[in-house]
């Protein structure tokens, strides 16, 4: 959307980020078989290329790590061609959801969970 596009015709790295943050916290509840996920960090954003108003989008996560409460996932934003399906990564980072009880408290994962990401299922 224009309000999205700075003055130099990219899309705000900021948008960027909260698309991102809200792409791999879903990812996160999914894997995890949870809705009770919350971002504990987000790693660097590396910005690799401009991302410009009319593009597609695509955006990938792969799960890095599963700990007690928590799962790390290794996330990239691709740029997508509609004309020859190419991709061409424009952004990658790295984000760590935590499982949190009612009143906010870490909560342990689920012993499944845990034993899906031993048996290589990642994503």
């Amino acid at each position: 959307m224009t309000k999205d596009i700075g003055i130099h015709g990219n899309l705000f790295g900021g948008i960027l980020m909260a698309w991102i943050d809200e792409a791999a916290g879903s990812f996160a509840t999914e894997y995890c078989q949870t809705q009770n996920m919350v971002t504990l960090r987000v790693g660097e954003l590396l910005f690799k290329k401009p991302l410009k108003a009319g593009n597609h989008i695509r955006l990938y996560g792969e799960v890095t790590k599963v700990g007690n409460t928590s799962v790390t996932l290794t996330v990239e934003a691709r740029k997508y061609s509609v004309y020859n399906a190419e991709e061409t990564v424009a952004c990658t980072t790295s984000a760590t959801f935590v499982r949190i009880d009612d009143d906010g408290n870490p909560r342990a994962l689920d012993e499944k969970v845990k034993e899906k990401f031993k048996n290589g299922i990642l994503a």
